[in-house]
């Protein structure tokens, strides 16, 4: 059974000013709520976020023909110091809605009578385009290994006393006086 697109969706477009004429066409500049779940564990589109979209919609012999660019922010933390970081996104679109499945492949998008569903396309050129350990600037250090301060904040005297764990339990047998002898 196929499921009708819902012409109400803002991700969902309508091709019935270009018909089936290949060679029409139509520039289309949007505004829309990012959909959710849109990002990587570091990273991501925040859920609503207005995502600035410029398309051109082409009709051709197969269906038409969507390509353009896509803007949106992105949030989420810093990977070397967990600080909370923003950024903006740009990725370009493009995706070929066939007219019916008999031209397409499985892997194909096709049209729902004059409808088709863009998000799909979004998502996965956002999702590949995303940093998978994004920095809130190539000059973070991060953050100390052994206690989790940031080092930009600790200076560069901040150091950690390393015991060998082999020679720990002989600390305690050296005290003051037996120094005072070795003298």
């Amino acid at each position: 059974m196929t499921q009708h697109l819902d012409p109400r969706s803002p991700w969902v477009i309508s091709t019935h000013d270009l018909g089936k004429r290949p060679g029409t066409m139509r520039q289309v500049s949007l505004t829309l709520p990012a959909p959710a779940n849109l990002g990587v564990d570091m990273i991501g589109v925040p859920k609503d976020a207005d995502v600035e979209l410029d398309l051109r919609l082409e009709a051709v012999m197969e269906g038409v023909l969507v390509s353009g660019t896509a803007q949106a922010p992105l949030a989420g933390e810093c990977a070397r110091c967990l600080d909370p970081i923003t950024l903006a996104i740009e990725v370009d679109l493009q995706e070929l809605f066939f007219y019916s499945d008999e031209d397409a492949s499985e892997e194909d998008s096709l049209l729902d009578g004059e409808l088709f569903d863009l998000e799909p396309t979004f998502r996965d050129a956002v999702v590949l385009a995303l940093p998978l350990s994004p920095v809130c600037g190539e000059e973070c250090e991060g953050l100390c290994t052994e206690c989790g301060v940031k080092l930009a904040e600790a200076g560069e005297d901040h150091r950690h006393e390393k015991v060998d764990a082999r020679w720990a339990s002989l600390q305690g047998l050296i005290t003051d006086k037996d120094n005072d002898q070795e003298k």
